[in-house]
């Protein structure tokens, strides 16, 4: 009845948080002391919940329980395929405050943040690299290791990354999905796209700190940067001192 009532009688002495079953009291009660007394057989994990190791087990198991009605999609969880559930229903019910760009999945959002924050919470142990999204530590991590898992069918060649592989391919097919809406030029890969786009808006993100003269192409600061070898320190501060008149 006390699902009808809202009564909640049973109350953690830790928190205040209350419970009208007296059953749920323990397991909440692990929170706070760390407890974790259910176990993986397999892989020795330990869990505070018996719920959560039934849901853990699947991942040895392979049991997915949860079946998308539209697409038949497996889950071994039901949150997943509530998830999963908005590709179909276009539900983007997590919103950014600052752009107001929206999302279906909370993590998703969580990393569109630092896009605007600039936290880099991942950062390499070999050169202190920082990068917003694990993933991409992952792949710059191989650049050290030289682990290059993503090999072509075609030409065997390997690469570091699914998306280099991706964009490698198309030195086979030819396929140009970047398409320039100014002048219809079409490009197979994104970096080759973005540098054509300049040419139009004008934009250059490279700049010398020298003279404060900037350009669009990286290779191009590279150059200008090579007039400046013979130049001593106190050259530069009387340039940047000149042109800030």
């Amino acid at each position: 009845m006390r699902i009808h009532s809202g009564e909640k009688p049973y109350e953690c002495e830790t928190c205040k948080k209350k419970f009208s079953a007296k059953c749920n009291l323990p397991a909440h009660m692990r929170i706070h002391s760390g407890e974790k007394p259910y176990e993986c057989e397999t892989c020795k994990k330990k869990f505070s919940d018996k719920s959560n190791l039934a849901v853990h087990m699947r991942i040895h198991s392979g049991e997915k329980p949860y079946e998308c009605e539209t697409c038949k999609s497996k889950f071994s969880t039901k949150s997943h395929l509530a998830v999963h559930m908005r590709i179909h229903s276009g539900e983007k019910p997590y919103e950014c405050e600052t752009c107001k760009k929206k999302f279906s999945v909370k993590s998703h959002l969580t990393v569109h943040m630092r896009i605007h924050n600039g936290e880099k919470p991942y950062e390499c142990e070999t050169c202190k690299s920082k990068f917003s999204v694990k993933s991409h530590l992952t792949v710059h991590m191989r650049i050290h290791s030289g682990e290059k898992p993503y090999e072509c069918d075609v030409c065997k060649k390997k690469l570091s990354s699914q998306f280099a592989l991706t964009e490698h391919r198309r030195t086979h097919t030819g396929e140009k999905p970047y398409g320039c809406e100014t002048c219809k030029m079409e490009f197979s890969f994104k970096s080759e796209f973005a540098k054509h786009i300049r040419t139009h808006n004008g934009e250059k993100p490279y700049e010398c700190e020298a003279w404060l003269e900037k350009f669009s192409m990286k290779n191009d600061l590279t150059r200008h940067m090579k007039t400046h070898a013979d130049e001593k320190p106190y050259e530069f501060e009387e340039l940047k001192s000149d042109t800030r008149c």
